[in-house]
């Protein structure tokens, strides 16, 4: 990993660049991404948020798209007044174009432009483990029988880097009553897709594919915990995790896990991907605290994708009324 790739026509702002110990994050699993084509000449391209739009378009070729598609759009959508937001919404644009999805590249500036062969329709997520009520679920019919709303929350990444997002969904806690726990579920284990013909990333065959998360009971069932099946009053896009995901907008955004398939209510403490690769780095609670930095890097500020502005990180991502009593 000591030698970088530079592309010729560098031409990053100094303030826009990520910090070295920020590329150097996850590296164990970075080491592992020269199949989503992202190795030149055996050297890794630097990570993540150091990569220029125009030249990436040029190594991924020709033949990616340049402009977005169009979404669907959710009629009759009501945003609930009750998770008030303090910063300005991330813009739209932004936000489909800035995004850490694994499976497709650790590049994320790059993972918009790799998701086209994904397909989130037909889409099945399976309620199972010690419920008495399991179900599989056609992800429509689910949004169809769901009291969908918008929420607008403040999303932190473990990298420091945060955004405002108007999510829709309905709360994981709904499904879980009718799920009927058992007595003995005390977690909820989260699997999301595995397909390595659509996902590059998922052809490195020596990290823990697919994607797992997992959450306390009573974390699950908060109120804040959202099932998304949209985001800015349309249905998800591919990038952000179609056809439906997780948001636990007071933890660090790699437990928010995308393209959720299976729900398992399980009695012990799950795997989970981060924390299987690098436990030392990635616990299995992963809430959002200043006082708590990476052992890398502080955690105590946050730059907002987009606009570039600097806020204090807040303990639980300014959530803890919500959420401060689990952890009494």
């Amino acid at each position: 990993m000591s030698h970088l790739y530079i592309p010729p026509d560098w031409n990053e702002n100094e303030r826009d660049i990520t910090p070295e110990h920020f590329f150097y994050n996850r590296r164990d699993f970075i080491q592992g991404m020269a199949a989503a084509g992202l190795a030149i000449g055996g050297a890794l391209v630097p990570g993540p948020a150091w990569a220029e739009s125009s030249w990436l378009g040029r190594l991924l070729g020709d033949s990616q798209p340049e402009a977005m598609p169009t979404f669907t759009p959710i009629d009759g959508l009501k945003r609930n007044p009750a998770y008030a937001f303090t910063r300005p919404m991330t813009d739209e644009a932004v936000a489909l174009k800035y995004n850490n999805f694994y499976e497709f590249t650790s590049v994320k500036e790059g993972v918009w432009r790799l998701v086209n062969e994904f397909q989130p329709r037909p889409w099945q997520v399976e309620v199972s483990g010690l419920v008495n009520h399991p179900k599989t679920y056609d992800v429509d019919d689910l949004i169809n029988t769901m009291p969908l709303e918008e929420r607008v929350y403040r999303h932190r990444c473990v990298e420091t880097w945060a955004m405002v997002v108007p999510w829709n969904g309905f709360p994981l806690s709904e499904l879980i009553r009718r799920a009927d726990p058992q007595a003995g579920a005390r977690y909820v284990r989260f699997t999301s897709f595995l397909n390595p013909e659509v996902a590059p990333g998922q052809k490195q065959s020596h990290l823990p594919w697919p994607y797992t998360e997992g959450l306390t009971i009573k974390e699950a069932m908060n109120e804040l915990t959202l099932m998304a099946t949209g985001v800015y009053s349309h249905v998800l896009p591919n990038q952000h995790g179609a056809g439906i995901r997780v948001v636990t907008p007071w933890k660090y955004g790699y437990k928010s896990i995308k393209s959720v398939t299976k729900i398992e209510l399980v009695a012990e403490q799950p795997k989970t991907f981060w924390n299987t690769l690098v436990p030392q780095e990635y616990g299995f609670v992963s809430n959002v605290d200043p006082a708590v930095p990476h052992p890398r890097w502080s955690q105590q500020r946050e730059k907002m994708i987009g606009t570039g502005d600097v806020y204090a990180t807040e303990k639980f991502n300014g959530y803890g009324d919500y959420v401060a009593s689990l952890y009494a």
